[in-house]
């Protein structure tokens, strides 16, 4: 992985600010990049409603049209729906254009194989070493294809969700569900769902134009106005979406956001109840997911953080359910890719099977309390932090899948470096808010003092 101030290169992606590192040159050499990895094979494009997208859209349709791909552009919409459309169409690959969660002077190419999945590892350094040798084939005029539009792109994935679900049952229970797209791409998908399904759309912040009114990553502090849009309305639940809407986050009814976590916690629940098999989900996900996964003596499978470890392992190990606990739901027989609209879905049908309040299913569920830190820090820095973070809790067991995880009785702690920030993350969790944040401010000290 190649990483400076303002550049990600990792298995996520290439991510950049828009103006500084991204420029139009650099995303038409990835495009041509990508295009010689897939074989000039039919690549599907599409993305999410960042104001520099148009610009970025054009350079990667000139860089893959190049080197002889016929493109699928499917316009704005969320990163799960360019996935499905890969598969759709038997397409050799997909170039998704968001940089997810990162604030708004950032954007990002996600790169997407002919099965839906993001690349592996070794993928992603083909693609590089690609990149870098920058022998692309240069196609003549008259082998150049103009790239073809689908717009049915969104009623394809939504098509493809309501033919999982049991829609009546939805729909008997006229669901008042308020919404925030963070005028991100599920503005473009998420009402339409919700109204298929018979519920009541109250939203908010929906204009896809990328003008996002608050951070975008869905964190509880970041959803105070959905909080209160749900109070004001007394809707049944309220549902947040990244950027690029591959990301839920759920508040209750009584205008409490609840944490990322719940919704991979909730999914669970409601998936083990019907088919028990393999959870598989990241190191960092909620030990929630161990407990209620126990209750159906069901099997949990970690990986290292980052979507594509997850799919890879879902599909070698059958998993039934799974995901990251930032919110990225995975539901295997709809495809193998994090996905809010199904997550939406699959809460949805569980809140009217349960005749319960969201709040109530919420507090049925084990209960832990999860602490994040996030430090600044230079790459170079981050090999000297792990070893000293090693040596200080060596008399613990310690899990290295991906960074340091420290493992006690009911808690956790893990240090890792960010792949796609220049940051180190701080995740702790323990049955109560003053353990977990004893435990984050310890590793934050042996941080500072690396």
């Amino acid at each position: 992985m190649k990483s400076v101030t303002n550049l990600k290169i990792s298995i996520s992606g290439v991510r950049a600010v828009v103006g500084d590192t991204l420029t139009p040159l650099l995303m038409v050499r990835f495009a041509q990049a990508f295009g010689t990895w897939t074989g000039s094979g039919t690549v599907v494009v599409g993305s999410d409603t960042r104001t520099s997208g148009e610009m970025i859209r054009h350079a990667v349709l000139s860089g893959l049209m190049s080197t002889g791909c016929q493109v699928v552009d499917v316009g704005t919409c969320p990163v799960p729906t360019v996935q499905v459309m890969v598969e759709q169409l038997g397409a050799t690959g997909g170039v998704a254009i968001t940089a997810s969660h990162n604030p708004v002077e950032w954007n990002a190419l996600k790169f997407i194989r002919d099965d839906g999945i993001f690349l592996s590892s070794y993928q992603a350094e083909e693609l590089l070493a690609i990149y870098h040798q920058g022998e692309f084939p240069r196609v003549g005029s008259e082998a150049l294809r103009p790239p073809r539009t689908d717009p049915t792109a969104v009623d394809v994935h939504i098509d493809k969700i309501l033919a999982l679900v049991d829609v009546e049952k939805i729909r008997a229970r006229r669901f008042r569900v308020a919404i925030d797209c963070c005028n991100g791409a599920g503005a473009v998908a998420t009402p339409q769902l919700l109204e298929r399904l018979g519920c009541e759309v109250l939203p908010i912040h929906i204009v896809p134009n990328g003008v996002f009114p608050h951070p975008s990553e869905p964190l509880p502090e970041n959803l105070t106005d959905l909080c209160a849009h749900v109070r004001a309305t007394g809707a049944d639940v309220g549902f947040a979406q990244d950027a690029d809407a591959d990301r839920l986050a759920i508040v209750s009814e009584e205008g409490i956001a609840i944490g990322e976590e719940y919704s991979v916690a909730l999914c669970t629940d409601f998936v083990l109840r019907r088919t028990v098999g393999p959870v598989v989900v990241n190191v960092s996900t909620s030990m929630m997911v161990d407990e209620i996964a126990a209750r159906y003596r069901a099997q949990v499978v970690r990986t290292a953080v980052g979507e594509v470890n997850v799919a890879v392992r879902m599909k070698r190990e059958g998993g039934v359910i799974g995901g990251e606990g930032n919110g990225g739901v995975m539901y295997p027989p709809l495809h193998y890719g994090r996905d809010s609209l199904i997550g939406i879905a699959l809460v949805l049908q569980s809140m009217a099977e349960s005749g319960r309040p969201l709040s109530e299913m919420a507090r049925a569920l084990p209960q832990f309390v999860m602490v994040r830190k996030r430090v600044p820090i230079a790459s170079e820095r981050v090999p000297a932090i792990l070893a000293r973070v090693r040596e200080r809790y060596a008399a613990y067991p310690l899990d290295f899948t991906d960074g340091i995880k420290i493992l006690g009785d009911r808690w956790w702690a893990q240090v890792r470096a960010s792949r796609t920030e220049p940051i180190i993350r701080v995740m702790v969790e323990a049955p109560t808010e003053a353990q977990a944040e004893s435990l984050a401010a310890a590793l934050m000290d042996e941080i500072a003092a690396a």
